[in-house]
């Protein structure tokens, strides 16, 4: 009950633009989680999504890509529609690098891609794959968090009807991890050591396509 006392003098401060310092010392003197003091500053405020500098205007870097891009060119074909990827951050981890890079090469070899940025939840990402229609869902996660948000994103997944999308998940995941991901469910997994991009493209269109990528 002081939890929650304390939680609505929070909220009321914030709706009302008063100093928040207060109701906040007061909150964690109360028990409130950091988790919890942010979920009313959310509430109240909204999310800052930052930029990620990805775009998904069609791109004219296709030096070295025509291999790739025929590859997507005819998997799309197949599917009746451009092949669409969805990476997404789970979780708090802030580094964006690695997804960016992703996202960009799969953007440049021709994929419909959506990227939001980072700080997403399973269930944020899983509602916008579900709304797209996507055919591969690539998760990039450096927090060491991998094994719990991939459990939740995967029973989300097959509770959506999504359990035929493959899911590829790239980050510092030690090799036991790792095989306990592939035991989930998970498609292909990525480390540090997995550096070229374009064999990941391929991969991708392997994944949407079984054979496409040899053929």
């Amino acid at each position: 009950s002081a939890v929650e006392a304390a939680l609505a003098a929070l909220r009321r401060a914030a709706q009302s633009g008063a100093n928040i310092m207060g109701p906040s010392i007061a909150a964690a003197r109360a028990g409130v989680t950091t988790g919890e003091w942010a979920g009313v500053m959310r509430a109240v405020h909204g999310e800052y999504r930052g930029p990620t500098g990805v775009s998904q205007a069609p791109s004219n870097r296709t030096e070295g890509l025509e291999e790739i891009r025929d590859a997507v060119d005819a998997v799309s074909a197949r599917l009746g529609r451009r092949l669409k990827f969805l990476v997404g951050k789970p979780g708090l981890d802030g580094h964006s690098n690695g997804a960016e890079q992703i996202a960009f090469r799969a953007r440049d070899c021709g994929m419909d891609i959506t990227y939001e940025g980072i700080r997403l939840t399973p269930e944020e990402i899983v509602a916008r794959a579900r709304e797209q229609d996507v055919h591969v869902v690539g998760l990039s996660i450096l927090s060491g968090s991998h094994l719990p948000l991939i459990e939740d994103l995967m029973a989300r997944m097959q509770a959506a009807g999504m359990g035929h999308v493959p899911v590829i998940v790239g980050g510092i995941i030690p090799d036991d991890d790792a095989a306990r991901l592939t035991a989930m469910g998970v498609a292909r997994v990525y480390t540090p050591k997995d550096f070229q991009l374009n064999t990941i493209m391929m991969d991708i269109v392997g994944l949407v396509v079984p054979g496409a990528a040899a053929a």
